[in-house]
């Protein structure tokens, strides 16, 4: 008589470690992560394409785009992209409100304020993020998370 191969096992085997997941890479199709130099370059490049958008209130597309393509490859950049799409569109409702106010004067000087703060902590967001640190921006509302 022949020897036959046992079928394929489709459960864990013996070996596996607990709940069934291989210990070692990312999974089959994934793309490669992102090295450390390379993430703390994208995090903060997410936080400063804001300004390429922002002159036309849309200031979320840069972070938009960095979080949806390299977002995938780095727990840092994603988290970082994140923040600064909450932080554009929270500042985007921010400057609806301003111009609403500039009709009856109170605005004007609240939109120069909002534009200087702005630039501060995207500022401050962009060298945390370049020496590898996390930053929350303040009175940010949480869309995405």
């Amino acid at each position: 008589m022949s020897e036959q191969t046992p079928p394929p096992q489709w459960g864990p085997s013996e070996g596996d470690p607990p709940g069934g997941q291989q210990p070692y890479g990312p999974p089959p199709g994934a793309p490669p992560p992102l090295p450390p130099d390379q993430e703390r370059t994208w995090g903060m490049l997410a936080h400063l394409s804001a300004f390429v958008a922002a002159y036309v209130a849309l200031g979320f597309l840069g972070p938009l785009v960095v979080m949806l393509v390299f977002g995938p490859r780095s727990a840092f950049v994603r988290e970082h992209a994140v923040e600064a799409l909450n932080f554009n569109l929270t500042w985007l409702i921010y400057i609806f409100i301003a111009i609403i106010l500039a009709f009856v004067l109170i605005g004007i000087p609240i939109l120069i304020a909002l534009g200087i703060a702005y630039l501060v902590f995207v500022v401050i967001a962009a060298v945390r993020a370049n020496a590898g640190e996390h930053y929350r921006y303040p009175g940010t509302i949480r869309f995405v998370r």
